[in-house]
């Protein structure tokens, strides 16, 4: 196992982190003795960064027993994550975090993160509770050991997250159909710069990327690699990267946890070579053949007065078609901010065509949020979203 630095805590990170949203579970109750198997597995090779959330059903209940069956937490790092549009004072915070450490059978959570920010306003109503005061006294009480968010809205707000606060690391959705997508790179690398530890989420984009691609970059990939998984491709052009630290995958099966770790055993910064960096381009070639919006995720149009981040809008239009509509559906409501309550849906557009005046593609962007609302807006979405803020859980 590789192992990568976290130059604000001195923790030695390995490069592959266990995304625990997805263990194997039997209509919809998670199989302990399965996770079981997988924690041990992972520990095992190396693999001692295990990431859940207090909104992941399940998980964070059964990583805790995992680990506590098998002697593990001492050993590993914890990472889970606050549901903040269920908190509407301190105290909400309070309750939140210590059914989160009950549930985790552990004293202290090594990474503690703001799930799911879409803008920097929803970090300043936090911070009007008085999170600012709480994360310190968490800090000093020693059950926090780093405070960071984990990040789904549009470029123009990742960097004013990054100035509103000394953050200990971030996570953000990044992989090689992504690469402009929300943070993106530059983001990335803006972080980095900062000495910020970067989480990556969906370096597969649920597992699409490496078993839904066309057969055309398929045949891309293997005439580099023939023996390479679609999976490793994934995964190397992120580690390729010296600004990533940990990338997290939902492993759910031994083969898949075998098959990554031994991806990060030999994927270091640097490591790609020009052929494999020319198979990529083909990929996304490939994929963009698929795509209904020609946006490259310039982020000119932004920022939009109603708050929409039409970029993310559009990428996961986009995706709906050249990945699937389920994925296209799930990114555009973590873009959207779906799980706060402060949404800012495409159906929100007014037509004032500021963004369409900026937009060096020539977009009709007003026109093209209303595609991306029929597509990606089943139903009555903002009542349930609405109901759904409000539940207690």
């Amino acid at each position: 196992m590789q192992y990568r630095e976290d130059k604000r805590s001195g923790n030695r990170l390995s490069a592959l982190g266990f995304g625990c949203m997805r263990f194997p579970n039997t209509m919809g109750v998670i199989d302990q003795e399965a996770a079981d198997r997988l924690v041990k597995q992972a520990f095992d090779r190396g693999v001692n960064y295990f990431d859940t959330a207090y909104s992941y059903p399940g998980s964070e209940e059964a990583l805790g027993k995992a680990l506590a069956n098998h002697g593990l937490r001492e050993r590993v790092h914890i990472a889970t994550k606050l549901p903040h549009g269920k908190c509407q004072s301190i105290s909400d915070v309070d309750r939140l975090f210590a059914t989160s450490l009950s549930r985790l059978q552990t004293g202290y959570v090594d990474y503690y993160l703001m799930h799911n920010i879409v803008d920097a306003a929803q970090w300043e109503r936090l911070e009007a509770l008085g999170m600012r005061e709480w994360v310190a006294r968490k800090k000093r009480e020693g059950a926090i050991r780093s405070i960071g968010f984990s990040f789904h809205g549009s470029l123009v707000e990742f960097k004013k997250m990054l100035d509103a606060y000394d953050w200990d690391f971030v996570q953000i959705q990044y992989n090689y159909m992504n690469e402009t997508y929300q943070a993106g790179r530059e983001g990335l690398q803006l972080a980095a710069q900062r000495g910020i530890p970067v989480v990556v989420m969906e370096p597969l984009l649920g597992g699409k990327l490496a078993t839904g691609l066309p057969d055309a970059a398929r045949r891309a990939f293997s005439l580099v690699e023939p023996e390479r998984h679609p999976a490793e491709w994934g995964l190397r052009w992120l580690w390729d990267q010296p600004g990533v630290t940990v990338v997290l995958s939902g492993m759910n099966d031994p083969a898949q946890m075998d098959g990554n770790c031994d991806a990060a055993e030999t994927a270091v910064p640097g490591c790609l070579s020009l052929d494999e960096r020319a198979a990529y381009e083909v990929v996304r070639e490939e994929f963009a053949k698929s795509y209904k919006v020609p946006c490259t995720g310039c982020n000119y149009c932004m920022p939009c007065p109603k708050g929409i981040s039409i970029p993310a809008c559009f990428a996961a239009y986009n995706t709906s078609y050249s990945i699937g509509w389920f994925t296209g559906v799930f990114n555009y409501f973590t873009s959207v901010g779906a799980s706060s309550t402060d949404v800012h849906l495409a159906s929100h557009c007014i037509e004032c065509g500021a963004c369409k005046k900026k937009c060096p593609q020539h977009i009709d962007i007003p026109e093209e949020l209303k595609a991306v609302r029929r597509r990606l807006q089943p139903g009555p979405v903002e009542p349930a979203l609405k109901l759904y803020a409000k539940l207690p859980f």
